[in-house]
């Protein structure tokens, strides 16, 4: 039995990683790198195995950092079983769309550039395309039991347990054996923030001989919620007595409909003006959030009690979907508004051109409520920079910037303690998903286990 390490290896994109056993070799997930743009080169490069080899893509959740290279890996060869739940099978299917898109779009306007220009330069091809993504899906083979045991192969069995990160998340238990050796291998996925709306908390692990798992923030403690709730509130309700608009640079996926949620908590408790305009200016979002409310099997009690009274735990009296180009582009002359807009990290998306029409304007904000890799835009922009690009056009930042970091998807150091914590005593614990401070930080903490933060590529003999 082996396990290496394809991708998420001190970093915190392009999840990856492969197990073999009698024969049969399974990835947990294949996902796309972001960040610098110097990353194209990683996500067109080698995946260091053979797509053609794979016999399982076991899928832990539809973020693309985790799925965002599944239509490359299908055309480079790989006709195996990808497997997840039903509700990670939709997203995932949205978000590597989504991609193609970019990518296609991206590809021609290189091209159309390049011609402009009257350069002698190869024809840049996109990443996949849109009938990559389809085809994949051709692939997909979902679970609905979170917790029912499925033997995939002769020695090989595979439990889905709740991440609690966004919808339809899972960590996974590999039950292998082989040649008399049994090995429990743990892949905590991404691991969410305990005590927040909308998802169950992560179950609570099972005992592993090898544990492998994240730290995005194996180095800090988040905000608590309730004040960060309150500061969101406070951000909001200052920023439109200004007359300002509130952007919101955020994830399409759990992020969103999160922060809809509270808002309209918020409006149903007067702390919050009732009839404020909020733009849901992402197509993604738009239906990521409809794909939310066809999986209220997900949902945690206080969400499932909203659903079942009658009412859309995320709807708004004065919510607008704005899907078509055309409507975003309108956005301009709009004021004292919440402005929610994709990406997260303003590497891309609808938010880019929002960040530029309000970021220099006093009586504006923006607010962060998630991650920011090294190199995006919203990092610089969190890290205090006076000025950034858009478009190549140098912009002042005037605007309020607030951080808010109760809202993550993550759990925080503590928690990821907590939860490795009742994995008992693993020989092992291999660290990803994190940035090198992050997961050294992390392992100096844990105790009774031989802690590894692997290369990319790297492959240990687990049994």
């Amino acid at each position: 039995m082996k396990l290496s390490f394809h991708g998420a290896a001190r970093g915190v994109t392009g999840s990856c990683h492969l197990v073999e056993c009698r024969g049969k070799q399974l990835l947990i997930d294949c996902g796309m790198y972001q960040g610098h743009r110097e990353l194209e080169e990683d996500n067109r490069g080698d995946f260091g195995f053979d797509p053609a080899d794979i016999d399982f893509l076991i899928l832990t959740h539809g973020h693309l950092d985790h799925c965002g290279r599944i239509p490359l890996l299908v055309k480079r060869g790989f006709t195996g079983k990808i497997v997840c739940t039903a509700a990670t099978r939709e997203l995932a299917k949205l978000v590597m769309l989504d991609s193609a898109h970019i990518q296609e779009e991206e590809a021609e306007y290189r091209n159309r550039k390049a011609a402009k220009k009257a350069e002698e330069s190869e024809i840049i091809e996109p990443l996949y395309d849109t009938l990559d993504a389809l085809n994949s899906m051709d692939f997909f083979v979902d679970f609905s039991s979170l917790t029912q045991p499925h033997d995939i192969a002769p020695g090989i069995r595979i439990t889905f347990l709740d991440a609690g990160h966004i919808l339809g998340s899972a960590s996974i238990l590999l039950e292998l054996e082989e040649n008399h050796s049994h090995r429990r291998v743990l892949f905590s996925g991404d691991l969410g923030y305990g005590g927040r709306a909308i998802l169950r908390d992560p179950a609570i692990p099972p005992k592993a001989d090898i544990v492998v798992m994240e730290t995005t923030y194996g180095d800090r403690l988040h905000k608590q919620l309730q004040p960060s709730i309150e500061e969101l509130y406070s951000a909001v309700n200052e920023t439109l007595a200004q007359g300002g608009n509130v952007l919101i640079p955020s994830f399409a996926l759990e992020r969103t409909q999160e922060i809809l949620y509270y808002l309209r908590e918020g409006m149903e408790q007067g702390l919050v003006p009732e009839k404020t305009k909020v733009f849901l200016d992402s197509p993604m979002a738009i239906s990521a959030t409809r794909i939310f409310q066809r999986h209220p099997e997900c949902f945690d009690t206080e969400t499932w009690a909203v659903y079942q009274g009658g009412q859309d735990p995320f709807a708004l009296p004065e919510l607008h979907f704005t899907r078509e180009t055309a409507a975003s582009i309108a956005l301009k002359q709009v004021k004292s508004a919440v402005i929610i807009a994709g990406s997260g990290m303003a590497t891309g998306g609808r938010i880019r051109p929002h960040l530029r029409h309000n970021i220099w304007r006093k009586e504006a904000a923006v607010i962060f409520v998630g991650y920011a890799a090294q190199g995006t835009l919203a990092r610089q922009i969190i890290d205090g920079a006076k000025t950034i690009r858009i478009f190549r056009e140098k912009i002042e930042v005037n605007a309020q910037i607030y951080t808010i970091g109760g809202f993550s998807a993550h759990g925080d150091q503590q928690q990821l303690l907590d939860w490795h914590g009742h994995t008992g005593q693993p020989e092992m614990t291999i660290l990803v998903h994190g940035e090198e401070r992050a997961m050294e930080t992390f392992g100096e903490l844990l105790e009774n286990t031989r802690v590894e933060m692997p290369q990319l590529h790297q492959e240990f003999k687990i049994g």
